[in-house]
């Protein structure tokens, strides 16, 4: 027998034996949390095999790589805002650096020649990882709370954002330091969250204000 609660974005299934209901209701034998699907406006699309979320039709592109928490359509209410300025957003359901890579060339092959790259945790760290063998496929790089340094990276702009108190702060700090390009920009904001968690805390706004400043800034030039 199961029976099934909501409990935030998670829903808890609890199995029991069907004999032994009345001792397994405070010893369930089996408990499932399975991660509830976020609603959307994104366009749902294919790409090199895997699904992908898009939105907007605007001449700048903008592929969004999620952490490992996450999906695509975690990127809702950032894909909308970035849509806005102009720009055509594909956010990635497969954050392997190959998935993130075929996103570009499918902007490529619509015709939108300048993409920016936009990660959180695993997804930054994915995005790093294609930057060292690309350095230069991306106009310019986003990176959320990484969680490794790299080398190698191109001169595009580079935007570094981290709480002060999560432990790989120090990530943004070293890869904000060392690397390469005249326009590397480090933000360490107050707290702990990390990664898409701080769109979600007092900080959301003033982070989100940081990304669409730059964003805003290449569409124009």
């Amino acid at each position: 027998m199961a029976s099934t609660a909501a409990a935030g974005c998670l829903t808890v299934v609890v199995l029991r034996h069907p004999v032994l209901t009345l001792l397994l209701v405070t010893a369930p034998v089996a408990l499932s949390l399975t991660a509830c699907g976020a609603s959307t406006t994104g366009e749902k699309i294919e790409i090199g095999g895997s699904t992908a979320l898009t939105w907007g039709e605007g001449s700048y592109g903008v592929v969004l790589a999620h952490g490992a928490s996450y999906d695509a359509a975690s990127w809702e209410e950032q894909a909308v805002d970035i849509a806005d300025e102009g720009t055509t957003v594909v956010a990635v359901e497969d954050i392997s650096p190959d998935s993130i890579a075929e996103a570009v060339r499918h902007l490529h092959d619509d015709g939108i020649d300048d993409v920016a790259l936009v990660g959180g945790s695993a997804g930054a760290d994915a995005i790093l990882r294609l930057s060292t063998a690309e350095p230069e496929l991306a106009d310019q790089l986003v990176l959320l709370s990484p969680n490794r340094v790299v080398e190698g990276l191109g001169e595009q702009p580079k935007l570094f954002v981290a709480s002060e108190d999560e432990p790989v702060a120090d990530v943004s700090r070293e890869l904000a330091g060392t690397a390469p390009g005249p326009d590397n920009e480090l933000v360490l904001l107050p707290g702990s969250a990390h990664a898409q968690a701080i769109f979600d805390s007092e900080h959301g706004d003033r982070t989100m204000e940081l990304i669409l400043d730059r964003i805003a800034r290449a569409v124009s030039r």
